[in-house]
């Protein structure tokens, strides 16, 4: 799993190439005082620390696929919003009459939509902005 395989070609002689592994002489450096329980332990975490140093642990891995999957998820999600908001155009066509304050108006239904949904929108960026610079931490005063 952590530990590499050399490959050699067909035909080719061995050649002396440096490992990345820990022999079993750098491993049992520095534990020679300790009980047998815990030379195989330290073995273990030295090994474990040396496959990390060249190449991507299992966490490492665990989490890159977790994020590519979650980055796929969100690309579908946005494709079926796209999908949705073409549906709803098509489907929304009618003309419909719109009373203003002072008068009134005929618009087709799907800018109507678009619009409410576009002002609501940059009106939660704007709430959103203005509560964050009001709870934030107090920043402190710059020197001139």
């Amino acid at each position: 799993m952590l530990s590499m395989t050399r490959r050699r070609s067909i035909g080719a002689e061995p050649t002396a190439e440096p490992t990345t592994e820990p022999t079993t002489d750098t491993l049992n450096a520095g534990v020679a005082d300790q009980s047998p329980a815990d030379t195989s332990l330290g073995q273990h975490v030295r090994a474990f620390d040396v496959a990390t140093q060249g190449g991507e642990t299992r966490r490492g891995r665990s989490r890159r696929m977790a994020r590519r999957t979650r980055l796929h998820g969100y690309a579908l999600f946005a494709v079926a919003l796209f999908a949705f908001v073409i549906a709803l155009a098509a489907t929304n066509t009618a003309r419909v009459k719109v009373n203003w304050l002072f008068g009134s108006s005929h618009v087709s239904l799907v800018w109507l939509v678009l619009a409410a949904a576009i002002l609501g929108w940059l009106l939660g960026l704007v709430t959103n902005a203005a509560l964050h610079r009001r709870t934030s931490a107090p920043r402190p005063a710059s020197r001139l």
